[in-house]
């Protein structure tokens, strides 16, 4: 067996993965567009100042839970 024919099906599952995650990505712009603006809402809460009252850490960890519900939702998809 050469080498070519050996690593010919290695990159074709290669390419394959990539482009089969793009394409399920892609299906639910929206979804993945929410994920990004969560992910910046995280990272702005966290980087506000901690005197809050216990509001920001409430809203750090719902924001979390959007985060984890907004994943799973594309993973459910089929992304």
């Amino acid at each position: 067996m050469s080498r070519f024919s050996f690593k010919l099906p290695v990159v074709c599952l290669l390419v394959g993965t990539v482009v089969g995650a793009s394409v399920a990505m892609a299906a639910q712009p929206n979804m993945v567009n929410a994920l990004g603006s969560l992910r910046a809402a995280r990272a702005e809460l966290v980087r506000a100042t901690a005197n809050k009252g216990g509001h920001r850490e409430r809203a750090i960890g719902l924001v979390d839970q959007a985060i984890g519900e907004t994943q799973a939702g594309i993973a459910a998809a089929g992304g």
